[in-house]
């Protein structure tokens, strides 16, 4: 992790790389490459999140899913997150992150069941550890470190990995966590995926910081930035920021450098703020291609394991479909369920007023 203080200046320092644009490796004196085994479970894994990607947009469209925030694009930053936590670590995603949640080991039908209008998440987060997706900006960060630290209080071997994006970093809550992390020592890692845009207002427009990774300098984090679409690079960098975590050395911060190449959601225009251009620019980058290439060049991906890596992302999609395409029976008495430990007593009267009226609608019937 990058700890000379020389090296944070007014320019950027360049993020770490191991695969270039076309697969091709790039030498590292601090992070090794990861293995060929490793190498190709990540790309399978990319594979199936870029499916799962199409399949809930295509969802979207059906009117089977309200709202889904892709990661196309994104998929070596999802994939990585959840790939370097061991079993007893915990992932704090955002509402973009479906992916890393899925990979983590989650039902993908209950990972999706809140973007489909869910009252709640969907999944069990400690069964998983996996807090619920958040949708407000940088609220989970502040959580994700209060878990570390209780964690640590009791004795726990546990590393939080909290996700975010660019935009995030311009909240409060983004600052009060770092700032929580680094006062308390708390074993966590905040990855930042610098995707471009807060839906349409770009990085330049919210931080003239020479990069996202200085923030964590500025409050004593160790920090670092990586090619957030190079699986390779973020494996090594993550790796090395969660045993950085295990042996006590607190938290770290690390800027991936990405690309949202979708719309920001299914209700976003993301044609009114960008152009096809550079669009085109960052879809040449792809991390699926670029490991692809990486696998084929050195004789590690042959058309069978390639079938097999495509026939399980159409599992998980047609999992999908068939989740969804299943109506919930809506429980109205739901709406009064864990509002309050103990329900108030105008709680118990509007519960008890609603059963009074739907059991006089079914007598009517």
């Amino acid at each position: 992790m990058v700890s000379d203080r020389s090296v944070w200046t007014s320019e950027a320092p360049e993020p770490v790389r191991l695969l270039d644009a076309d697969g091709a490796m790039v030498a590292d004196d601090r992070y090794p490459l990861p293995g060929v085994e490793v190498l190709l479970r990540r790309y399978r894994s990319m594979l199936v999140g870029r499916r799962l990607n199409e399949q809930a947009g295509a969802l979207v469209r059906q009117g089977r899913l309200a709202v889904y925030p892709s990661s196309h694009g994104q998929e070596a930053c999802q994939v990585a997150a959840a790939a370097v936590l061991r079993e007893r670590d915990w992932l704090f995603p955002t509402y973009r992150d479906t992916v890393a949640v899925v990979e983590r080991g989650v039902d993908p039908v209950e990972v999706l069941t809140m973007l489909r209008g869910g009252w709640h998440c969907g999944y069990d987060p400690v069964a998983h550890r996996v807090a619920p997706q958040a949708t407000p900006l940088a609220t989970q960060l502040s959580h994700a470190v209060g878990v570390a630290h209780a964690a640590r209080l009791r004795g726990e071997d546990t590393i939080v990995l909290a996700l975010c994006g660019d935009g995030a970093t311009s909240e409060g809550d983004f600052h009060e966590a770092l700032n929580f992390a680094a006062v308390f020592a708390a074993p966590v890692v905040f990855l930042v995926q610098d995707n471009k845009y807060a839906i349409s207002v770009p990085l330049a427009r919210q931080s003239v910081a020479p990069s996202l990774a200085h923030k964590g300098i500025g409050y004593g984090v160790p920090a670092v930035r990586v090619d957030g679409n190079d699986v390779a690079a973020l494996c090594a960098v993550l790796d090395e920021a969660v045993a950085r975590g295990a042996t006590g050395g607190g938290p770290t911060l690390v800027e991936a450098d990405t690309y949202r190449i979708q719309a920001h959601t299914n209700a976003d225009d993301a044609t009114r703020y960008r152009t096809d251009e550079e669009v085109r620019h960052w879809a040449a980058r792809d991390p699926l291609a670029r490991l692809r290439a990486h696998l084929l060049a050195h004789d590690a991906l042959d058309p069978d394991r390639e079938a097999e890596f495509t026939a399980e992302a159409e599992r998980v999609a047609a999992q999908v479909r068939a989740g969804l395409a299943v109506e919930p029976a809506p429980d109205p008495a739901e709406l009064f369920a864990h509002v309050h430990a103990r329900p108030t007593p105008q709680l118990a009267e509007q519960e008890q007023l609603l059963r009074t009226e739907l059991a006089a609608a079914q007598e009517a019937r």
